[in-house]
């Protein structure tokens, strides 16, 4: 796999702290990434039985045969290691002798926050970016089929068809992910559940409505839904509302991080079938706002974003907050734009009300020319990583 955009931000890091954790879904690179700018540090896999046991059974002694720190893998099979792990940087505080990566963020996260803050820094390495994918040898070329591929490294380093990488994926993710953090007796319908949401990808969330399609009651789907945010498969955008007790519209809009796992949820599996798909649009939306995702992620930045729709009138697919100020983002799939896909960015500072100042809009679309018009910056869906999307809230 080649290199990766927060390798240079995990440098940083590691030198500012003892324990540097590295978080993400699985098969997004964390091992490849560590090992690659950790190249001189042992490499312990504690998915492997006999290291997950030795961590578990004699923490002090597993810790002690690293003096100089080690990459600890998918640490969430140890978490009582941790508890030692505070334990032994406080005695010995060196910056970035530790190295922790983790798959499953619910518990993991919950263990890292309790047991190491202070001591660590906690990064995210989620799929491929568009500037990433394109450092691989032969990556797609034209938008579809990059849509339908999506951003799992192994898919494009190994050159394994994405639809076949994807299938064994869902059902890896099933087996042991889902049943070991939910219990889920009937992964049938946990697999409907995650079909069902794909198809709502780049829409408002209504959780009853989702849950009644498929089977289960509302406590179900919230609960499942939350273990694939924990996962680094899904992500919410709250709506944005200048006042939080008087929102605009309630429900956040969910998306997808990778739209090769969508379109593989959706049957989709070549770019002329997503082509002429009805939920074109809404996969290239979700694709947007996963390279605006991934673009924050790779610097260390919590990304506030968010979606915008008045109950009469304004809408906008994506709002990020920069900290001084706030962009608007549209989101059109076709290599054209026509004039009223404007209009949601053009109304936006009377829409948010001048709670911040309003900087140009961006319209990332399908085609490939860049234009300027007034108020907003249209983008061809090639160059969305070369957009600032960061302002004042730069790592």
């Amino acid at each position: 796999e080649t290199g990766r955009n927060l390798a240079t931000v995990h440098v940083r890091v590691a030198r500012q702290y003892p324990v540097v954790t590295v978080t993400g879904p699985r098969q997004s690179g964390k091992t490849t990434l560590c090992r690659r700018v950790f190249a001189r540090k042992p490499h312990v896999n504690l998915e492997r039985i006999d290291e997950r046991d030795y961590a578990s059974s004699d923490p002090k002694g597993f810790l002690g045969d690293h003096p100089d720190g080690a990459v600890l893998d998918e640490v969430q099979h140890a978490p009582d290691l941790l508890s030692y792990l505070q334990a032994e940087v406080d005695d010995d505080p060196r910056p970035g002798r530790w190295v922790l990566t983790g798959s499953e963020h619910l518990g993991l996260s919950r263990s890292v926050a309790q047991t190491l803050a202070g001591r660590t820094g906690v990064l995210h390495l989620l799929p491929l970016a568009i500037d990433e994918l394109r450092r691989f040898r032969d990556p797609p070329v034209d938008l579809f089929s990059t849509l339908v591929a999506g951003g799992f490294p192994r898919i494009h380093d190994q050159r394994i068809p994405a639809d076949r990488w994807l299938a064994d994926y869902v059902q890896t993710y099933l087996q042991r992910d889902v049943r070991r953090l939910l219990a889920v007796g009937d992964l049938e319908a946990f697999t409907t559940f995650m079909r069902l949401l794909a198809g709502r990808t780049a829409q408002e969330l209504n959780l009853s409505d989702l849950g009644s399609d498929a089977g289960v009651s509302h406590n179900t789907a919230r609960s499942w839904l939350s273990v694939l945010e924990a996962s680094f498969l899904v992500f919410r955008l709250p709506a944005w509302s200048r006042n939080p007790r008087k929102r605009l519209v309630k429900a956040p809009k969910i998306h997808w991080m990778d739209t090769g796992l969508v379109c593989h949820l959706l049957g989709i599996r070549t770019a002329e079938q997503l082509r002429t798909h009805p939920l074109r649009g809404a996969v290239f939306e979700t694709w947007v706002a996963g390279e605006i995702y991934k673009a924050h992620a790779a610097r260390g930045i919590a990304p506030k974003l968010y979606h915008l729709r008045e109950t009469r009138g304004g809408e906008v697919d994506l709002l990020i907050d920069r900290g001084m100020d706030l962009q608007g983002v549209e989101c059109k799939s076709g290599s054209t734009v026509a004039s009223d896909a404007f209009r949601g960015l053009e109304g936006l500072e009377g829409s948010v009300g001048g709670a911040r100042p309003v900087r140009q809009g961006v319209l990332v679309y399908g085609g490939s020319t860049r234009q300027r018009r007034t108020n907003v910056e249209v983008v061809p869906w090639r160059a969305v990583s070369k957009v600032d999307w960061f302002g004042s809230q730069r790592g």
